[in-house]
């Protein structure tokens, strides 16, 4: 990996873990599909604008098929499940949630892909899913006011980014990082809005509300996803998904930072396990180390 790839990584984790900030902050007022629609819907238009001035709009129509299933399972579907969890739980808690996808993703890669997973490997799932209770026990409750909904909608928004990552390596990897990236978010959008239109809140968002979305749609998706997509195709799946070793440091800070959100003991020891699960999972070690 070059120093290019990993200040990549950090600036990813860093605009990742202001998503769940934002979407804290947006999200009571829109609701979580509306706010997802306006996020993709405005990072789509961004990106199309992008793409058109580099003239490969036409790639766009060679990768309908794909670049649709990718929107569903990578943008519009856990995008929403994280939108509804921080309705119930703080931003640097789905932040440390969201951590899991690399576990998914070698998972997922060894499920479907056949990757060989060695003895090590295998070690760092079982301790990345004890990190999970961990974090998640006590919250478990599925009462009105538990939030056992939100950690379940989270490691699902998790369990489809693995599985995206892998998909996007098997079926998409000649495809161009930017192409991918417009595609997917605007597949997104156009599955989004009959919902959005169902479900718009009664009363106007507000300009804070606003704001944030747009951060949100510019920053955290559509200059996102031109990084993370062009990480995948320079670096490979395992390796990208370890920009989530940093999205929830960040993540929990934010929310510190700007909602001054509690950050709890379950928090960092789940946090502490998860990753050190994810960096045997993902391969970023081997062997006795």
């Amino acid at each position: 990996m070059t120093t290019r790839d990993r200040a990549e990584l950090i600036g990813l984790g860093a605009i990742w873990g202001g998503s769940f900030l934002l979407m804290r902050i947006a999200v009571p007022e829109f609701g979580a599909i509306p706010l997802i629609a306006a996020r993709v819907g405005i990072a789509a238009v961004f990106l199309i604008l992008v793409l058109a001035r580099r003239g490969g709009l036409e790639h766009l129509r060679r990768n309908v098929a794909g670049l649709s299933l990718l929107g569903a399972i990578n943008s519009a579907i856990p995008f929403s499940l994280f939108a509804y969890a921080v309705l119930s739980v703080t931003a640097g808690f789905a932040a440390v949630l969201n951590s899991t996808a690399p576990l998914f993703g070698a998972l997922v890669a060894f499920l479907w892909l056949r990757e060989r997973l060695a003895p090590i490997r295998v070690a760092g799932l079982v301790v990345g899913f004890a990190g999970v209770l961990v974090l998640v026990w006590g919250r478990l409750s599925f009462t009105r006011d538990g939030g056992g909904w939100a950690v379940l909608a989270g490691l699902t928004a998790s369990i489809l980014y693995g599985i995206s990552a892998n998909y996007t390596k098997k079926l998409l990897s000649a495809v161009d990082p930017l192409v991918i990236a417009t595609g997917s978010l605007t597949a997104a959008t156009v599955l989004l809005l009959p919902l959005a239109w169902a479900y718009w809140p009664a009363t106007p968002p507000s300009v804070e509300s606003w704001v944030s979305a747009a951060l949100l749609a510019i920053f955290c998706t559509g200059i996102a996803y031109i990084l993370y997509f062009r990480l995948l195709s320079r670096i490979g799946p395992a390796k990208a998904l370890a920009v989530t070793y940093l999205i929830p440091a960040f993540g929990v800070l934010w929310g510190y930072l700007f909602l001054r959100e509690p950050v709890t003991q379950s928090m960092v020891l789940g946090c502490a396990v998860i990753l050190a699960g994810t960096t045997l999972a993902a391969g970023v070690v081997s062997g006795p180390r």
